[in-house]
């Protein structure tokens, strides 16, 4: 068993899901891998445990009844960490936007440079992001920009989907109160985790944009992003 756990939600990700899993075990360290699958559709659920016997004991597949959102499928796989003895918990997409090649990366901004958190960050260093059209660049830069000047968080990309968590933060936040779904979810996790005085470093990557299967985007996301901001500051959220 590996100290660390890679969590890949995934609806309707067959044209992907295999190479994601395959490159994750690649690595020259040692991953495990959870798949939370929404009920896809398309069958991503019977490729991945048609894997299982390849990866005993390191490829796990939690099936939910429904499509319920991004976030609480991340925080379904953070209880399921938990509840076993991994260090670190790593949040990745499963269209290759993240490349698995970073996950080493992550992993030592934590376990070797300190970090309680590690945010592989698309602005840190300039602006690395592939594929995507000028408006939705700069929707995300400027998202983040937004979000650091109204809560204060010392993070360039507060939206970032790509971060390696410290068990012990996991612990910490109370996952059951994390109110958004959306991207508004990678906001608020990494601000309850500031705020309880975590460290946070940010690892710059290079974000490229899904060449096979649809993207989950939608302006509902935006907005709750956008607006779901100003709630989380003015309001308060309990730790």
């Amino acid at each position: 068993m590996s100290d660390t756990l890679v969590i890949i939600p995934t609806y309707n990700e067959k044209e992907n899901i295999e190479a994601i899993i395959r490159a994750t075990f690649d690595q020259e360290k040692a991953f495990d891998v959870l798949i939370v699958d929404d009920n896809s559709p398309d069958g991503t659920a019977k490729i991945v445990e048609s894997l299982q016997a390849e990866f005993p004991n390191q490829l796990h597949i939690e099936k939910r009844t429904g499509k319920n959102g991004l976030g609480t499928a991340y925080i379904h796989g953070f209880k399921w960490a938990l509840a076993r003895d991994y260090e670190y918990i790593i949040e990745m997409d499963a269209d290759f936007s993240h490349n698995p090649d970073d996950l080493v990366r992550l992993y030592n901004a934590c376990v070797v440079d300190g970090g309680d958190v590690a945010v592989g960050s698309r602005y840190s260093v300039g602006v690395n992001v592939v594929n995507w059209p000028m408006n939705r660049v700069l929707l995300s830069y400027f998202a983040s920009k937004y979000v650091r000047f109204i809560t204060g968080i010392p993070v360039n990309d507060t939206t970032a989907g790509f971060v390696c968590w410290n068990r012990k933060v996991l612990e910490t936040i109370k996952l059951d109160k994390i109110k958004f779904v959306g991207y508004a979810f990678q906001i608020e996790m990494k601000y309850k985790a500031w705020k309880h005085g975590f460290s946070i470093k940010e690892v710059s990557v290079i974000f490229t944009d899904r060449t096979l299967g649809e993207s989950k985007m939608s302006g509902g996301i935006v907005y709750e992003a956008l607006f779901g901001v100003i709630k989380m500051r003015l309001k308060g959220l309990p730790k």
